[in-house]
């Protein structure tokens, strides 16, 4: 018989994140949170678009060559 039940890494993953969110949560109030997934959004946009402009361009230097 196990006394111990300790989890695999992966099975520690979801508990770790959400530990952390509800840490971050308690210490943030709702317009906060607000405005920092309307950044993380606008930083994930961006860099979406850089990468597809960058995708876009490397198939036109190809074709062209």
């Amino acid at each position: 018989m196990r006394l111990l039940r300790t989890k695999s890494e992966p099975d520690r993953l979801p508990d770790t994140v959400g530990d952390s969110l509800a840490a971050l949560s308690r210490g943030l109030n709702r317009s906060k949170l607000l405005k920092a997934g309307l950044i993380v959004g606008g930083v994930a946009a961006l860099t979406a678009g850089s990468a597809a402009i960058s995708s876009i361009r490397r198939r036109t230097d190809r074709n062209d060559s």
